[in-house]
């Protein structure tokens, strides 16, 4: 924890689990346990529900007269269509058109943001667009994030907090959590229908207890924050800056990549123009260097982060995050490949330091819940 500078008040629970709290983010963070199974975590969310502690998350306030400006500036996201009580899901570009952090924006008022980020540039990013501006930036670590994940956490939450079913996707409502004052929306980083609930540090580790105690016979159990991986590799959720050239980059080039490039063009608004990087991304359509794409592995074996990806003799990419899936029984993984690679059906072959040669074959993602019905089921 030699980085690390923000803490959460969760740690002790973490720490009899088995975790070293290893940083993320600038926080102690349960990367793993040496208590559970990280198979069983992964199936609980899957098919029950499993609780998470995200709070390495970067909370950001940004409220006043030119708050909703000042996003529209960092962002590629239009604030005139997000309503209080919604959110959405946002990039952040540099001078230079490449993706530097992504972020959910919170509406909770007419001039109140709350901006959610991982390990990217959205702190600097946001105070560089408020300069100048009538407009408050905010950083809070006191908000605490507990992830409650799976098919079950609606059925969970339902005893607790009335109108909880009818939250629709990408929502979020300030209320109650036994007796504590928490905001709660229905996002996540698993694919599954779940559940964020930010709350204050010295509420969390009641909330924590009381979720796992309350919910153990309906198989809601803690889970470290690198089930996350298995879930978002099926579900195609990307996790700066792990499948990005920052930590893979390119031959005689600086970091960066593209919207384009990492298939998160669809989270600039339609005509959206006045973000930073704006012109830049638009003129860089069409001149991918490379592609974001999925593979499917045979066997089930698991390549690690960085394995080289082969067509016939010649290194043409690289897997940034695999997973075997006990419950679908395939191994898969996010890679970056050569955009004539970016379809179905190319034969590759993965070269893994720990089992050797590895066939592989291009396909689309996301590889689970393809309608995205799960994470947006209704009732």
């Amino acid at each position: 924890m030699t980085n690390s500078w923000r803490f959460s008040t969760l740690g002790d629970r973490h720490r009899a689990l088995g975790s070293d709290l290893e940083d993320w983010s600038g926080m102690g963070t349960a990367w793993s346990y040496t208590k559970g199974d990280p198979d069983a975590e992964y199936m609980a969310i899957r098919t029950k529900a499993g609780l998470m502690d995200v709070s390495g998350l970067k909370k950001v306030h940004v409220v006043g007269h030119a708050a909703s400006h000042v996003i529209e500036r960092a962002t590629t996201r239009n604030m005139e269509k997000l309503m209080p009580g919604r959110s959405v899901y946002a990039a952040m570009l540099n001078d230079a058109g490449k993706f530097v952090d992504d972020c959910v924006i919170y509406r909770t008022g007419p001039n109140a943001f709350m901006v959610v980020h991982g390990s990217g540039q959205g702190f600097e990013q946001l105070t560089m667009a408020a300069a100048g501006r009538d407009v408050s930036v905010r950083f809070d670590d006191n908000l605490h994030d507990l992830s409650l994940q799976g098919p079950l956490a609606v059925d969970y939450l339902a005893q607790h907090v009335p109108g909880i079913r009818d939250l629709a996707y990408f929502s979020q409502m300030q209320t109650s959590l036994f007796g504590k004052p928490v905001m709660i929306s229905r996002t996540g980083y698993t694919g599954e229908r779940g559940y964020e609930i930010f709350c204050r540090g010295q509420d969390a580790p009641m909330i924590w207890d009381r979720i796992l105690e309350e919910g153990k016979d309906m198989g809601i159990i803690p889970c470290r924050f690198t089930t996350l991986d298995m879930l978002r590799t099926e579900s195609y959720l990307l996790f700066f800056p792990f499948d990005n050239s920052e930590m893979y980059p390119f031959e005689n080039e600086g970091p960066g990549d593209t919207l384009w490039e990492l298939g998160l063009d669809f989270t600039v608004s339609p005509g959206k123009v006045g973000f930073r990087g704006a012109e830049e991304h638009y003129r860089l359509k069409g001149k991918e260097r490379f592609k974001i794409w999925g593979l499917k592995l045979e066997g089930k074996n698991v390549p690690g982060n960085g394995a080289p990806v082969f067509k016939g003799k010649d290194k043409v990419g690289v897997v940034t995050q695999a997973m075997y899936s006990p419950l679908n029984d395939w191994t898969i993984a996010i890679a970056r490949l050569p955009v004539d690679c970016a379809n179905n059906g190319t034969k590759l072959v993965v070269n893994c330091a720990t089992h050797g040669e590895i066939a592989a074959t291009t396909h689309a993602m996301p590889f689970f819940d393809v309608e995205k019905k799960r994470r947006t089921a209704k009732g």
